[in-house]
């Protein structure tokens, strides 16, 4: 009896030591869905030394830049969820935080090396249920040799900017390299354009929009749409046909003066077609009040994980953040991606020029919030596709105004 006791404690040791071995060193694979097609190389590069630490996990990339949102919910949807999925932040996180598909991540020690203000941008009741990765700026990107070269100063008002895009158009420089093939850009715009007007009224205009009252049409609206118009004829004869691709490489190649994009745009320009580009950065002045002259920033792209992932799954992705998160991927999310982190302290005096114009904007307090991400998804999603209908003449302004309102309603169960 006394050897088959020990005979079945040694098999028992066995047994959890084995158990322990396999959640250990076992491998253990996970996929990571991401929308930053400017960062695609630089992502497989950090999960590449990631692996270096963690040699039994293998982070797979998927990269899905137009329309990401919607294939994932589908993903979501029929149970496919990737164990760590970037997200938009506010509305997008909330609303996979309340349909259940997100971790909560309030307790995980990396979610203290945030800084506070980011993590509003993924708190639900209250609860944080991703990592806000990045701040990023959306303004004009301009090109300082062109600038210098017709004594050019950076515009404060519509005016101004107005005035800008005379003196380039009479010497023959194109002022904006435009995106409209690719309707994204046209949705940052729109949104941008819709802040910038509404200022410090906006928190009210979306709760009557909300409760079924508001509108986006106004006059200001009205002038925006104006706006629009002046930006397309300075765009150059084949704005229709460029995509965001072609947008860059426009700007970065010295043709085009300017391009309204975020900060991205320029990193993957400086990098792929001039890296001797010098550039800088400035909000897009919609209205001749310099006070209202802000850029557009905010937290941009969030990190979640799947809340029906596997513990195995779950305790591995926690592991990448936590790499991310740390001394060694803020390094890289900076160096390599060319990224403003979130992470308190981060030094970011490597980067080039446009950040750092970024960073006196936000120091100042110039900034508006990025309204979009507080919209419903489907508002946003629609409202590139609506701006690249008015580019075309399929829809005119009070068309594309009551299309969006109607589609807030439906999306709020109004219709």
């Amino acid at each position: 009896m006394k050897k088959a006791f020990l005979l079945l404690i040694a098999l028992s040791l066995l047994s959890t030591f084995s158990c322990k071995k396999d959640k250990t060193d076992g491998e253990v694979k996970l996929q990571l869905f991401h929308y930053k097609q400017e960062i695609v190389n630089e992502l497989k590069e950090i999960t590449a030394l990631f692996k270096e630490k963690y040699p039994n996990i293998t982070i797979e990339t998927e990269t899905i830049p137009n329309d990401a949102q919607t294939v994932l919910k589908t993903k979501l949807q029929s149970g496919e969820a990737p164990e760590i999925m970037m997200l938009q932040s506010y509305t997008t996180v909330f609303d996979y935080a309340e349909a259940g598909y997100l971790l909560d991540l309030s307790k995980e020690a990396f979610m203290q090396r945030i800084v506070a203000g980011a993590k509003k941008s993924v708190t639900f009741k209250g609860s944080q249920y991703a990592v806000p990765m990045d701040m990023v700026g959306i303004g004009v990107i301009y090109n300082k040799d062109i600038f210098a070269k017709y004594n050019i100063a950076i515009p404060q008002t519509l005016d101004e900017l107005k005035g800008v895009c005379d003196v380039l158009n009479k010497n023959g420089i194109i002022p904006f390299a435009v995106s409209i093939s690719d309707n994204w850009p046209l949705g940052h715009f729109f949104s941008m354009a819709h802040t910038a007007f509404i200022g410090d009224k906006l928190d009210t205009w979306i709760k009557s929009m909300n409760d079924g009252v508001g509108s986006f049409k106004s006059e200001d609206m009205n002038r925006a749409f104006e706006v629009f118009d002046f930006y397309k004829n300075n765009a150059g004869p084949k704005a229709m046909e460029t995509t965001y691709n072609n947008q860059y490489t426009n700007f970065a190649s010295g043709k085009y003066a300017m391009m309204v994009q975020g900060l991205w745009a320029y990193g993957t320009g400086s990098k792929t077609v001039n890296p001797a580009l010098k550039a800088g950065f400035f909000p897009f002045p919609f209205t001749n009040d310099p006070s209202q002259t802000k850029l557009y920033v905010d937290t941009d792209s969030t990190l979640a994980v799947s809340a029906t992932a596997s513990p195995e799954k779950i305790d591995a992705a926690k592991k990448f953040l936590d790499f991310l998160t740390g001394d060694e991927g803020v390094k890289l999310w900076v160096e390599k991606c060319k990224l403003i982190p979130t992470v308190k302290g981060a030094n970011v005096d490597s980067l080039d020029e446009p950040y750092q114009d970024l960073m006196k904007y936000i120091n100042e307090g110039k900034i508006m919030p990025w309204a979009f991400s507080i919209w419903p998804v489907t508002v946003f999603e629609q409202s590139k596709v609506a701006m690249q209908e008015y580019y075309s003449g399929q829809k005119n302004k009070d068309q594309v105004m009551e299309y969006l309102d109607n589609l807030w309603k439906i999306s709020k169960g109004m219709k």
